[in-house]
């Protein structure tokens, strides 16, 4: 079960020692692959929160994926996480890891999900319409692919929603339709 108190203490204490090392990009960097092992590895994540495989076990395999891809100071973290049994909530920890990072940077995070790919110069006018309108200095954009809005685009960013999208207009017409009041005035 996911113990998101938990990862950010962890991610914290993380932060403050690759602060003190002067390590943070690096950690960073690390974080990012490892976070990108973990969506792409359904695999990896079971074994990390399977309680049948040993812990020796898993921290040879997690040594195995992770050898000469992150720095000393991720390994001996992990290393740690394991000793203490709290492989399992690796996911957590890097995801919170990399929300304090963008936090420290000033960065902000802007997911934009649309029906088709979209070009570059789109994500750009994108980016610089949210830097205008919601006077955010760095803007890293996330782009999603999902069919089922059939057209237009949901922008999220600091618990904002902006869905201009079809399948909202339809359902904002439907809705319209079940709650007609001339309909129930004519019977």
């Amino acid at each position: 079960m996911p113990n998101p108190r938990l990862a950010s203490r962890y991610a914290k204490s993380l932060v403050g020692l690759a602060t003190e090392r002067g390590q943070l990009e690096k950690v960073y960097a690390d974080m990012e692959h490892l976070q990108a092992v973990c969506k792409g590895s359904r695999e990896f994540v079971n074994l990390l929160r399977s309680p049948i495989i040993t812990t020796g076990k898993k921290h040879t395999i997690i040594t195995a994926v992770t050898k000469d891809k992150i720095g000393e100071l991720t390994a001996a973290f992990i290393k740690l996480l394991v000793a203490k049994g709290r492989e399992s909530d690796m996911p957590e920890i890097i995801k919170s890891f990399i929300e304090q990072y963008n936090e420290i940077k000033g960065i902000h995070k802007v997911k934009l999900t649309t029906a088709i790919a979209v070009s570059d110069d789109l994500k750009n006018e994108m980016v610089n319409k949210v830097k205008t309108e919601a006077g955010l200095q760095n803007v890293e954009l996330e782009t999603e692919v999902d069919e089922k809005l059939i057209g237009g685009f949901v922008l999220e960013f600091n618990n904002n929603l902006v869905d201009a999208s079809i399948i909202r207009d339809l359902k904002d017409i439907k809705k319209q339709f079940d709650e007609n009041v001339y309909v129930r005035n004519i019977r």
